[in-house]
């Protein structure tokens, strides 16, 4: 059914989520108890294998949720076909990826540590998104701003994704400065476009659970945009701190990195109409996670601002309050919303179902009591680690790390609490979508005509 084109991407999210919790619970057992978690695959694939089905779930859940707003948006208008060949090369690709680490071939770097073969195949299925977007988006007049950062979120990570492969030419690879200053901007600004996509996925949704249009069209939504996107051309400044490229970097890093106070004010500003709009809201399941990742984004962007200072730079950088924050923003922020895309699109039919789920509503709190444990043992461990590297006669690491276990033993029992939350999260929302298969193909369908038929009133 022509409806049904992001649907795919989205359950295969989900399969990468629920893979991706398993195979980071037994990286956690090799990190803090080896001894117990066989001799295959090893750390050293585990890892790569969780940190790349984390990378796709967000990747795929966060363009399934594009395609499923777009076709409420405008109908059918995008190709099917070119849908259907970019799930195929994302599939080649993430079949090619995982042989790969279970072979112990390699060949990338950070975060992308598979062969650059494999890079292709995503590429491709990116550029085919940015094709099926456009020809969906044109049909749109007066784009609000969640289209706007659709638009923003493909390009910028088409234009970043082939930065980070600069390293192939020679001229890079050979100048260790240059090619460490681009990994890790690199990083930084993949990041910053996916979040574009999930977030403008965020406004979308809270447009629609409102039922007011003009929250995509406020002058300040579109402020905040600019402001956003600003943050995503040059906000990686900060991650280059300790390397020694020219000051004017430095600068501009830790310039743009505290236009970040302006978020963080206006969710202090906001947050008594934050708790009306909750009150309001909270019956239903899918906004219940956009309330969380409020939260997140508030907890998140105070340890950013906090990490962007270089002083305290100093004592974070490459500690596992890194790790934290990652965790804190994947999880926490990026994950909130996309389950929230996820019940709205897979199981919009079963509302009524979602919010009288006993098991879902408690495992829904759940997850969030246990990844404050994770995330705050995180933090305790990264500020020790922090304070050790940077005294003047630091005692042996192999003391340092002996001491770092009792929060490691917090983060893994708190991480397994949490992994077995999401998993039957990520299982209510193929259950609803199962429930919802039926009734809600004809209901979406005929939502696509009429939005099809508006767009071509206009």
């Amino acid at each position: 059914m022509q409806l049904s084109i992001g649907k795919p991407f989205m359950l295969t999210a989900l399969a990468m989520l629920c893979g991706g919790l398993v195979l980071g619970l037994w990286a956690s057992i090799y990190y803090i108890a080896p001894e117990y978690a066989g001799r295959f695959p090893g750390f050293e694939a585990l890892r790569p294998m969780h940190v790349s089905s984390i990378m796709f779930w967000i990747l795929l859940g966060a363009t399934g949720s594009v395609y499923c707003a777009l076709q409420q948006l405008v109908g059918g208008w995008m190709s099917k076909p070119a849908a259907q060949a970019q799930w195929a090369l994302w599939a080649i690709a993430i079949g090619g990826i995982f042989f790969s680490y279970l072979n112990r071939s390699f060949g990338g770097r950070e975060y992308w540590e598979f062969s650059p073969a494999w890079a292709l195949p995503i590429a491709l299925a990116w550029l085919l998104f940015l094709v099926n977007f456009a020809r969906a988006a044109r049909r749109i007049q007066r784009w609000p701003v969640y289209v706007w950062m659709w638009m923003t979120g493909i390009v910028f990570f088409l234009f970043a994704f082939a930065e980070n492969y600069l390293w192939l030419l020679p001229y890079f690879r050979e100048h260790f400065v240059t090619d460490t200053a681009i990994q890790w901007k690199v990083n930084g600004s993949l990041v910053g476009s996916w979040n574009q996509l999930i977030y403008g996925t965020s406004f979308y949704l809270m447009e629609r659970i409102n039922k007011n249009a003009g929250i995509g069209r406020s002058r300040l939504a579109f402020a905040m945009y600019f402001l956003g996107l600003f943050n995503l051309m040059f906000n990686w400044g900060h991650h280059i701190y300790t390397v020694p490229t020219p000051e004017y970097l430095r600068y501009t890093g830790y310039l743009v990195s505290m236009t970040e106070w302006v978020f963080f004010l206006r969710i202090l500003y906001n947050w008594k109409s934050s708790v009306s709009q909750a009150q309001k809201y909270y019956h239903y399941f899918p906004y219940r996670f956009l309330m969380a990742a409020d939260l997140w984004v508030f907890l998140n962007l105070g340890q950013a601002i906090l990490m962007s200072i270089p002083a305290l730079n100093l004592y974070t950088h490459g500690t596992h309050v890194t790790v934290a924050h990652a965790m804190g923003t994947t999880i926490g922020i990026n994950s909130m919303i996309l389950f929230a895309a996820c019940f709205e699109f897979l199981g919009g039919g079963q509302r009524a179902f979602l919010a009288g789920n006993r098991l879902l509503n408690a495992t829904y709190r759940t997850a969030q009591l246990a990844l404050l444990v994770f995330w705050l043992s995180l933090n305790a461990a990264g500020v020790q680690k922090g304070m050790w590297q940077m005294a003047p006669d630091p005692a042996p690491f192999r003391v340092m790390m002996d001491g770092l276990k009792p929060w490691f033993w917090a983060f893994a029992g708190a991480g397994a609490v949490l992994a077995t939350a999401l998993l039957v999260l990520a299982g209510g929302a193929l259950q609803a979508a199962w429930r919802a298969a039926p009734g809600a193909a004809a209901a979406e369908e005929a939502l696509g005509n009429r939005a099809a038929r508006e767009s071509q009133r206009v």
